[in-house]
């Protein structure tokens, strides 16, 4: 197979490792929570909740506010989202690498749109995306055959709201 500028085997790792488009890496890994192991996409989820959270207790924003901000910036990060994890995937050689996080970041913020901001509906929020991000039932499953970076990025962002709306059904009784 050939990867990079059409050299074959170890060497066309060392080319794509050497040509690293430095701003879809640092935004595709969010900042480097996708080099974090064990659940790369567990830290990039965490790391969206604490930027919510910290946001909403620091500005004191309204409900509604608060709903338009978090719904503004996951569609600012979706739209960055899908050519930064475009760029990785291919400089990568990976289809869909698992440090790619900025997908999780905007499902998760997806999540978050009408959640009240205390740690319990947080958490909650947190732990229905990723419910749904790891199980991926139908029809999020099919979004990841779109190519490259939509694929990446849509099925976290139907997640996202697979879990906003059971969230929003929950938060009701929590």
């Amino acid at each position: 197979m050939t990867h990079g500028k059409g050299i074959a085997g170890p060497e066309s790792a060392r080319l794509v490792c050497e040509s690293k488009t430095r701003w879809a890496w640092v935004l595709g890994t969010w900042f480097g929570a996708g080099r974090m192991k064990p659940g790369p996409g567990t830290y990039g989820s965490v790391a969206a909740v604490l930027l919510w959270y910290l946001a909403a207790h620091l500005f004191h924003p309204g409900w509604f506010a608060l709903a338009i901000g978090t719904a503004l910036a996951a569609l600012v990060t979706t739209l960055i989202g899908i050519p930064a994890s475009t760029i990785v995937a291919r400089e990568s050689g990976r289809e869909d690498p698992g440090f790619v996080v900025i997908d999780e970041v905007a499902g998760q913020w997806i999540a978050l749109i009408a959640i009240r901001p205390d740690w319990q509906h947080a958490a909650l929020a947190l732990v229905l995306f990723r419910l749904f991000d790891i199980w991926k039932p139908w029809p999020i499953r099919r979004l990841e055959a779109l190519p490259e970076g939509t694929g990446i990025m849509l099925d976290d962002v139907a997640a996202g709201a697979l879990a906003l709306a059971v969230g929003l059904l929950l938060a009701r009784w929590v």
